[in-house]
């Protein structure tokens, strides 16, 4: 009798995209993710070659939905809301 499959034991998948599907999916330039992700306002990209990078499709998934749901306006930095 085999074991049962228990789907909370099993390791979790992560889905990755790279530059290309992630622009279809922000429509934000390469300079203004790049810089949001300097600050720390946008999810991590990573290298999976010395060429090539990805980001995590769940946490970018999750970063657009938190805009979503927040309501807050986008402040330029630099810039102090009146």
């Amino acid at each position: 009798m085999r074991p049962e499959k228990n789907d909370e034991f099993l390791p979790a998948t992560k889905s990755l995209i790279n530059r290309k599907q992630l622009l279809k999916m922000v429509p934000l330039s390469d300079r203004t993710i790049f810089d949001m992700e300097k600050r720390g306002e946008f999810p991590r990209r990573f290298a999976l070659t010395s060429r090539n990078v990805a980001w995590d499709l769940a946490e970018i998934e999750a970063w657009i939905e938190a805009r979503k749901a927040s309501g807050d306006q986008a402040v330029r930095p630099g810039i102090t809301p009146s």
